[in-house]
């Protein structure tokens, strides 16, 4: 049979395998009694596996091509958007120029016949309460209106202060709804004022008597219907960022009411507004001060005109200026916060020169409140909570408005605690397995990659604010900080041995090495924090020599090595020679004899392998712990050849053990010395002391234990 897979045994393969009756178990039996033997059935499961292939590749092409689709009907879908919500402004725009058109040209017909005025206006407004339209052409029936809502709200009354324009528009019960699980929460009572919303809920016992709940101007209110789903409807929503509240009518019509009602005053009170802006931007003419006869005064007048004339000329009437206010909304509602803030660039800089009048202030008063709302969006965008993915990069966006918003304290903060929950998350998704140098180089390759990154990061962000720089090295002792709990956690609290331990305080200590790229050292940062496990380490190790050479030197029967094999002896060479001792040779004999207790060769390999690892975790701070380690190792081994000295009688035992005395004073002293000035940059005054001693130290001759 050909082992590639023609078209018409393909075809019929694979029809044969997506038929609805197909049996695997069948197939194969039928196969296996059609077969010659073992060649056939390996070709066609080569047929099988071909065919398999085949339809992977299929498969990746068409989950591509879907992916690519559904790419582009999602970019389709969003410039569809963009393009509704461009029309639906152009006709909020149209239908608001041509409402306005529609009321200035009522109010034109009001100022020519004020009577009939004040009956169109009692009649053309079905929704205002029944003494609302009998006082509707009276500023004193609104206001006695006023007086009777503060009397029947308690605690509004300072919040709402009487003022001769403000007036009662529409009032009404409404039941006001969770906006997550859509459970009724309480009813309240709303009034609908000319410039603003109060809300209020009844009191308990007491018919017709309500307490303050809320207040919201209409200048920063929006209006959305809710569509009705069963038993939800008749509601509404009314957005006040960052907020919003569900409120549901008793009935349609009520519904339609609120909404219209709402709108309608929205309007007029941006229409008065806009109005009053207009005329207070006018110049006034200046009174005619009264003739003196004081010829200095004339001088005084002429000085004090100059910047009166120059207040006048604010002109706040431009287009872009009135509908700054609703453009920031806008902005900061679809997450444009560079074009926000570049609104406020251009406001400032416009009225960087000019004086501050009445009109300014006011503006200036809602334009803060968007500052505000867009100061909280921007610091929600840095809080932990939001998703760390993306690296430090990430929030580049949300710290560069910040600084221009002048928050530039405020963004250091919130970026470097926004770091430090991405850094504290990343090590503990690290998964400790395998060795434990293994996860310290995960450990130290997460860390130490972010601590980079985000210094980067910063010195970005922050190149012109230096007063932020002692910020982020406070934020890198603490973030180090953090690694070494994780360090300490994994090394030297699971008891690894002091090679394990050296070779991880290396690797991080290589790792610290990188920040010295972007002028940041933090060694001595990792030195102070690790120093007492490191000495901890060292002691315990210390100890753990100190006993197995006493346990040792309580069978020490003061015997020659016999190694049996050349291989052993050449291995012992091979040892000692790493060890630093270089004549070892004359103390070897013939046939694999060594000249030296079996104790004295153990305690030197054991001395030396702790040297060479405690000067891999060496630093200042750990001088003297590492030199009183090795001076009370040495002691232990020096005491007992002086005690065997002292206490043996045989002369041949004798002799042997001045040979390993000597081998100790005259080669491994002079050795460990050597390794340790090496190692340390400078010697060391104790060990000096203890190889020049002129005769082995004093021990009790009667004793019999070795004094340590």
């Amino acid at each position: 049979m050909a082992l590639s897979l023609g078209e018409g045994g393909g075809s019929r393969l694979r029809r044969q395998l997506e038929s609805g009756g197909f049996a695997a178990g069948e197939y194969v039996k039928q196969l296996s009694q059609q077969s010659d033997g073992d060649r056939d059935l390996q070709e066609h499961r080569q047929r099988i596996q071909a065919l398999s292939e085949e339809t992977a590749q299929s498969l990746k092409r068409n989950v591509y091509q879907n992916y690519r689709q559904f790419i582009e009907t999602a970019r389709e879908i969003s410039y569809l958007e963009s393009e509704m919500y461009q029309l639906s402004h152009i006709l909020t725009e149209q239908k608001g120029i041509m409402e306005a058109v529609t009321q200035a040209l009522l109010l034109q017909a009001d100022r020519d016949d004020p009577a009939l005025g004040a009956r169109r206006a009692a009649a053309a407004d079905p929704f205002l309460p029944l003494s609302a339209k009998e006082a509707a052409a009276s500023e004193e029936g609104r206001q006695r209106t006023l007086t009777t809502l503060l009397e029947k709200v308690e605690g509004c009354r300072d919040l709402l202060p009487e003022s001769p324009g403000k007036y009662l528009v529409y009032n009404g019960d409404l039941v006001e709804y969770d906006a997550d699980h859509m459970a009724q929460i309480q009813r309240v009572h709303a009034f609908l004022m000319n410039d603003c919303l109060l809300v209020a809920t009844a009191l308990p016992n007491r018919r017709g008597a309500y307490r303050y709940d809320a207040l919201y101007p209409l200048d920063g209110l929006a209006v959305v219907n809710v569509k009705d789903n069963p038993p939800m409807k008749d509601m509404f929503k009314l957005l006040m960022f960052p907020e919003s509240r569900i409120f549901q009518a008793e009935n349609a019509k009520i519904k339609k009411e609120w909404l219209e009602v709402l709108e309608e005053t929205k309007r007029n009170r941006a229409l008065s507004e806009k109005r009053r802006l207009e005329q207070e931007a006018l110049p006034r003419p200046a009174p005619t001060p009264p003739e003196s006869t004081n010829p200095f005064e004339v001088d005084e007048e002429e000085e004090e005109e100059e910047p009166s004339a120059e207040e006048e000329v604010v002109d706040l009437s431009l287009e872009w200026i009135q509908e700054l206010p609703e453009d920031l909304d806008v902005c900061i509602a679809q997450r444009d916060f560079e074009g926000a803030v570049d609104l406020l660039d251009k406001l400032n800089e416009y009225l960087g020169d000019k004086p501050v009048s009445q009109p300014v202030k006011e503006l200036r008063l809602k334009v803060d409140e968007r500052v505000r709302q867009l100061t909280d969006v921007l610091v929600f965008e840095l809080s932990p909570d939001r998703s760390l993915r993306g690296g430090p990069r990430a929030t580049r966006r949300a710290v560069s408005q910040l600084i221009r918003l002048g928050q530039s304290t405020k963004a250091c903060e919130l970026f470097l605690k926004n770091r430090a929950a991405a850094v504290q998350t990343a090590i503990r998704q690290l998964r400790i397995e395998g060795a434990t140098l293994l996860y310290i180089h995960k450990l130290c390759h997460v860390f130490f990659t972010s601590l980079l990154e985000t210094a980067r990061e910063f010195e970005t962000d922050f190149a012109g604010n230096n007063g932020c720089y002692s910020a982020f090295v406070v934020w890198a002792r603490s973030s180090m900080k953090m690694f070494v709990d994780a360090f300490s956690k994994q090394v030297f609290d699971s008891k690894e041995s002091l090679s394990t331990a050296a070779e991880c305080v290396k690797v991080a200590k290589e790792h610290c090495k990188q920040l010295s790229e972007i002028g940041l050292d933090l060694t001595f940062i990792i030195h102070a924090l690790l120093v007492k496990d490191i000495k901890g380490a060292l002691q315990s190790y210390k100890d753990i020599i100190i006993e197995a050479t006493k346990h040792r030197n309580s069978e020490e029967m003061w015997r020659r090595m016999n190694l049996m094999t050349p291989e052993a002896l050449g291995k012992l060479r091979e040892e000692m020679r790493g060890c630093g001792v270089g004549n070892f040779d004359q103390y070897t004999g013939d046939d694999c004899w060594v000249n030296l207790s079996y104790t004295v060769v153990a305690f030197t390999k054991q001395t030396m392998a702790f040297l060479e690892e405690a000067l891999k975790l060496y630093f200042p701070e750990l001088h003297m712990v590492l030199l009183e380690s090795l001076v009370e190792i040495i002691l232990v081994a020096v005491q007992h050849v002086d005690y065997s000295l002292r206490c043996e009688q045989d002369p041949e035992k004798k002799a042997f053990i001045r040979q390993n005395a000597s081998f100790l004073y005259e080669t491994v002293l002079p050795v460990v010395e050597k390794r340790f000035e090496e190692g340390v940059g400078k010697p060391a005054k104790q060990l000096q002391d203890l190889r020049n001693a002129s005769r082995l130290m004093r021990v009790n001759p009667e004793s019999t234990t070795s004094v340590v």
